[in-house]
This record gives structure tokens, sequence and C-alpha cells, in this order.
């Protein structure tokens, strides 16, 4: 049964290459576009099934299903299994047939998130939110290998950028449109409507994605593009050249440096909403608005981020991303220091952190890293600073939740948070990161 399963999920074999250039430019052309658009679409709708838990903390809370130490819990968990699962799944999804690899994880992910709409107590919820962190873990890896396959040296950080606001479709629908079903129908719809959508975009995935060019007698995209590395290949196996990132300094450290910017980026994600309502007085529909603001600025981010490096810094990403990185940490603290009543500051904030942080993710979420390895491991580095952000992500929502509920004032007319020392601990990490970004600034590419 293993040996079946593994069969119908391994890459095909070779096919031999097309004679005719026309036809073998049409069918790439055709198939790059097909799938390029089938990882962006289909990987914003991983993050509807992620962030469920992020939009209907206040209903929870207010209903005593669970209180915000349970919450950081459940959140974690899903990020911590997320975290292993990235290595695991990069792993194999260098091996893989990824259209069928990636559209079973949103299915799936589809599922289990109307699995939690349906269920009660704290344990129901830990177990199926941790299942979940698992199959999300099927999106990124799956989604870089088909960048590396389709898209050679030279179009890679234009293509990359522009991928990158998936992330923003995912979190902007969230936000957005989630939130006003939660506010409309209750909690429970914030994980069916995600579900329901996403069983159906699983289809879509499938029927957009394609394996590797030589499955369907293409060429490599290097030799389709004349875009060869200019440094001598010597890693000749898959497995090879996955050892070569496993060893190397430069990619851990920018994963380390990646998981102190996660924890800011999860910080917005799972609790800015509840910040929002409790510390500025914001109704759920009013919070949900305000944040969308912050993805889709992201969008702009990521969008121009891979670009802007090609095109006026040679394809080095280390100057942009000092950059950004100081603009997320002055935007953190300028939402934490406005007043309340100061509606239009906050968006304004939040925008600004949106679009540093979308440029942030495109650098330092893998693509710095992807410069530096070897082509044949892609979905391995992704998931090896995949698995290091994730930790990092999952570590923010358990220390921030129970800051947050150690913070709390219990008052004869209701509980009140404080989230002082949350905001100390996302801008710290802020710092860290761009501190440790610097590290790998002469950082060269190996083989």
């Amino acid at each position: 049964m293993l040996r079946r399963i593994a069969d119908l999920y391994r890459s095909g074999p070779d096919q031999p290459l097309l004679a005719d250039p026309e036809l073998v430019r049409r069918r790439y052309e055709r198939m790059r576009w097909r799938c390029f658009i089938g990882i962006t679409i289909g990987y914003g709708l991983f993050y509807l099934c992620r962030l469920g838990f992020s939009i209907v903390k206040k209903p929870i809370l207010e209903a005593g299903v669970l209180d915000a130490a349970q919450l950081g819990r459940i959140g974690s968990s899903l990020l911590f299994v997320y975290a292993v699962g990235k290595l695991a799944n990069g792993a194999l999804a260098d091996r893989s047939n990824i259209k069928r690899f990636m559209s079973t994880g949103l299915l799936i992910s589809a599922l289990l998130n109307l699995a939690v709409g349906a269920s009660y107590g704290y344990w129901a919820f830990l177990v199926l939110w941790m299942v979940n962190g698992w199959f999300q873990a099927m999106g990124s890896s799956p989604s870089g290998v088909v960048l590396s396959h389709w898209f050679s040296d030279r179009e890679r950080g234009t293509r990359y950028g522009v991928w990158s606001i998936s992330h923003s479709i995912g979190e902007g629908l969230s936000f957005l449109v989630t939130s006003s079903i939660v506010a409309t129908l209750g909690w429970r719809w914030g994980f069916w409507a995600a579900g329901l959508l996403c069983c159906a975009g699983a289809v879509g995935v499938y029927l957009a994605l394609a394996d590797r060019p030589r499955c369907y007698g293409l060429p490599t995209v290097a030799d389709y593009k004349d875009d060869h590395p200019q440094v001598a290949a010597v890693s000749s196996t898959v497995s090879e050249a996955q050892l070569v990132v496993l060893k190397s300094p430069a990619v851990w450290i920018l994963g380390l440096a990646s998981a102190c910017m996660y924890i800011a980026r999860y910080a917005i994600n799972n609790w800015a909403m509840l910040y929002l309502q409790e510390a500025k007085g914001y109704s759920q529909a009013g919070a949900g608005a305000a944040l969308s603001a912050y993805p889709f600025t992201a969008m702009l981010g990521s969008a121009t981020s891979g670009l802007i490096s090609d095109r006026f810094f040679g394809s080095s990403r280390n100057l942009p991303a000092l950059g950004y990185a100081l603009i997320e940490i002055g935007a953190l603290v300028a939402l934490y220091r406005i007043p309340p009543g100061h509606a239009a500051l906050d968006t304004a904030a939040l925008a600004v952190f949106g679009f540093s942080l979308g440029s942030l993710l495109c650098f330092l979420g893998g693509l710095m890293a992807i410069d530096l390895s070897p082509k044949r491991a892609t979905g391995t580095v992704m998931g090896l600073i995949g698995l290091v952000s994730y930790v990092g992500a999952g570590v923010q929502d358990w220390v921030s939740g129970a800051l947050i509920e150690a913070d709390k004032v219990v008052t004869a007319s209701g509980t009140v948070y404080h989230f002082d020392r949350a905001f100390q601990f996302w801008i710290g990490a802020s710092i860290a990161s761009a501190l440790l970004a610097l590290c790998v600034w002469r950082a060269k590419r190996r083989e």
C-alpha cells in the first residue's frame, strides 16, 4: 500500500525531448504561466485554512470556549508541526509530482477545517489543528520547486516576488471576508467557509500544476532560457545537493533571521485582531477592515521586491532587505504607540508594516537562501527555512498567549487584556532579524 502511494506521488520519468522548437516554445510558455498562476492562487488558499483561530479569538474568548493561553497553545501546535512538516515535505517535494502533492495537502487541510468548525472542547481543537499543520506544510515548498523547475536564474527573483503575494491573498481574504462572515454567522463559519472554498480550490490546483519539464519532453529551464549558473555544478544527485544545503551556515543563519521576522509576522496575523478590539476599541468587522490593509500592501511589497533587487541591485538582496527591515521595525513601534481613536493612523501603520513585511517574506523567507544553494535542492532549502521560521512563529504564539493571559485584568465589568510585554517581545525579535541578516552579507552560492 505504501509503495503504491509513493509511486502515485513520485515525479515521472524523463521523456524524449521534442524536436520542434516552435512546439517546445508554445508548450513551455503555456505550462509555465499555468503553473505560476496555480501556485500563486493555490498557496494563497492554504492561508484561508490556516488563519481560522486568528479571526475568531474574541468570539471564542467571549463565549468562554477557550482562554488566551489555550488559544496560544493551539496556534503554536499548528506552527510547530508545520515547521517539521516544512522540512520533511520540502525534501519530498524535490522528488514528487507537484500537482498531486500540493493539491492533496490543500484538500486535506480544507477537510480538517470543516471538522474543526464542528468540534467542541480544547483537546479536539488542539489535535485537529496540529494535524492541519502537517498538511499546511505541503504548500510552500512545492511552490518553490515549481519556480525552480520552470523559471531560470535571471527570472527567479521577479517571479518569486510576485508569487509571494499569495501569502497576502490568503491573509486579505481571511481578515476581510472571513471576519465579515464570522460577524454575521458566528465563529464556527470562520472554519466552514474556508474549508468549503478550499475543497474547490484543491481541484483547481490539481488542474493547473504540472510535473517537471522533462516529464513532458521539454528541456530543463536552464537549457530553454540559455541561463546556466556561472559556477561549476558538482552535486550530481538530489541527495548530495540536499546535503550541501543542510551543511550551509549561511542558510541556517538566514533561517534564524526569518524565524525572528516570523515572530513579528505571526504576532500581527494571530493577535492583532484581538489587540485592535481590546486595546483600541474596534468592532469585529472594523478590526478586520483595518487589518486588511496589511496583506494588500504586503502584496505590493512582495511583488516589487524581487523585481527591484533584480533590476537595481544586480540580483543582490542584502541592501534592500536591510532597508525593509528598518521600515518594518518603525511601523511596528508606531502601531504600538498610536493611542486609541486614530483609525487612519492605525491603518497606515499596518499598511507600511505589510509592505515591508511582504518584501522581507520574499527575501528572508526563501529567495536569499535559494540564491545561495544548488537548484536541485530547492524544496529542501524552502523546507529548512520554513522549519526554522515556523519554530519561531510557534514560540511566538505560545509566549504571546502566555504574556497576554498573565497581563489580563479582571474587573467587575469584564476582562481587560494588555499587550505591553507582548509588543516588546515582537519588536525585539524584529531587531534581531535585521542583525542576523547582516551576517550573510558576503555569502556566495554553493554547488
